[in-house]
């Protein structure tokens, strides 16, 4: 359900989880790991003793995360805060994606022969335990959150910085809508609120656009390109504050697509191009897009 490949997928969940920008601030951070990297992330890995416990609790967590199989149809407002809040994907699907996608590069072999060092198998569950603890934040209580993510916490003090974020060869343009959408003001909102519904009025095209930007990121290998744009993208909407309801309501949606088709901008025929971002532009006027 999570993949790099599906990262708009894994952006609309975070983007309605209370933990979703630390979440997405993870698997960014995940995406720019180098092999010098992993054994500090590897020594602040708790022991089995310490961190069997904790993931016994995250389990139990799980099970309590809003889900559509709540829904009742003699509830309609209760089953419209469901539709709004509930994940799509799962904490398996997280913890696949950022063991097999994230860090994909750290594998060796191919299939069921695929292996990782004892280092980089560490480091990787410690990015786990960090993604889990925000992912989860609704349902986990502090006192396991604190403790899943201290080593990781520490990690981060230890690491340089990392290379720069790269957004591929459009880097300025989609910074530009993303800082346009963390200064985002009330009129604009109302405009962008107002442009998704009647995008989501006339949806016909989209969905056919959205996957041939995702399929002109994977053919250009610009994949792990396109996963941090839709993460940062999930920062980019706490920031601005838009409502759970409209970013459930179509404003993700519409704000994903544009910025997946920004990635590959050069790669895109006209229409498709235009399907993607005209309904951004309409509601944020041209000049971010350069």
């Amino acid at each position: 359900m999570y993949s790099l490949v599906s990262a708009p997928v894994l952006g609309f969940d975070l983007t309605r989880l209370s933990g979703g920008s630390a979440t997405a601030e993870v698997v960014l951070r995940g995406l720019r790991l180098s092999a010098d990297d992993l054994p500090v992330l590897a020594e602040r890995l708790p022991d089995e003793g310490v961190r069997g416990p904790l993931w016994v609790e995250v389990e139990s967590a799980a099970r309590r995360m809003p889900s559509l199989k709540g829904m009742s149809k003699d509830d309609p407002a209760g089953s419209l805060a469901l539709v709004e809040r509930a994940p799509i994907g799962s904490v398996d699907a997280l913890l696949t994606c950022v063991r097999y996608d994230v860090m994909a590069w750290t594998w060796t072999g191919t299939g069921r022969d695929a292996t990782q060092s004892e280092v980089a198998a560490a480091a990787t569950g410690l990015i786990c335990d960090a993604a889990v603890a925000s992912y989860l934040r609704e349902v986990l209580d502090s006192d396991t959150r604190r403790r899943l993510g201290a080593g990781w916490v520490a990690a981060m003090r230890r690491l340089p910085t990392g290379a720069p974020i790269d957004l591929g060869p459009h880097h300025y343009t989609v910074s530009a809508l993303l800082d346009r959408l963390r200064s985002l003001r009330s009129a604009d909102l109302s405009r962008l609120v107002s442009s998704a519904e009647d995008a989501r009025r006339n949806a016909g095209g989209w969905s056919p656009a959205v996957h041939s930007a995702s399929w002109a990121a994977y053919l250009s290998d610009r994949v792990r390109t396109a996963a941090a744009a839709q993460m940062l993208l999930v920062q980019a909407v706490d920031t601005a504050a838009i409502p759970l309801a409209d970013r459930a309501g179509g404003v993700w949606n519409m704000l994903s697509g544009a910025v997946q088709a920004l990635v590959v901008r050069d790669l895109l025929d006209t229409s498709t191009a235009h399907r993607l971002l005209a309904p951004v532009v309409a509601a944020l006027g041209p000049a971010w897009l350069g």
